[in-house]
């Protein structure tokens, strides 16, 4: 599966959004962006409700059975949802005009405290516990777009309940 959607819906919601495909974007390009943007959008599968209706050998993350919106509506196991396609119609487009942008490569291990040029010293931030979950949580762009399409087949949170 090379994403949600298709390459036709993809460049009819990127026109109707006003986007403006860089010149010579081929198929094979606008096909592969869709396939960065699905991996996106997969990212939320935690806090999507239900399960892949083909288990853990489904490529992607929908469509999902016993899913419902945040409102408790249940969502067809079939049916893969026009907004989560839209949400990946948006990172798609973010990839293919900025490759790479919405999936940051973190090493732990290279992270710079540190840094001094002739005159200019800045020491920067580090993570308090200094775990690699830290680094990827700041990482980890954060696309106010696709999280607004997103909302509403995201699980609210409960609120923790502490027992003493």
């Amino acid at each position: 599966m090379a994403g949600y959607g298709d390459n036709d819906g993809f460049t009819a919601y990127a026109t109707a959004a006003g986007y403006v495909f860089p010149d010579g974007t081929t198929d094979a390009q606008k096909t592969a962006a869709r396939q960065r943007g699905s991996l996106v959008i997969d990212r939320y599968e935690p806090r999507f409700s239900g399960r892949r209706i083909g288990g853990y050998a489904q490529e992607r993350a929908w469509p999902r059975t016993g899913a419902q919106t945040y409102y408790g509506e249940a969502i067809p196991s079939a049916e893969v949802p026009v907004a989560i396609i839209n949400a990946s119609y948006e990172a798609a487009f973010l990839e293919l005009t900025n490759p790479g942008s919405l999936s940051p490569v973190v090493t732990g291990t290279s992270t710079v405290k540190r840094e001094k040029v002739g005159q200019i010293e800045v020491e920067y931030a580090t993570s308090p516990s200094g775990d690699i979950d830290y680094a990827v949580a700041l990482t980890t762009p954060v696309v106010t777009v696709v999280e607004g399409i997103l909302w509403p087949f995201v699980m609210a949170s409960s609120p923790a309940i502490a027992v003493v």
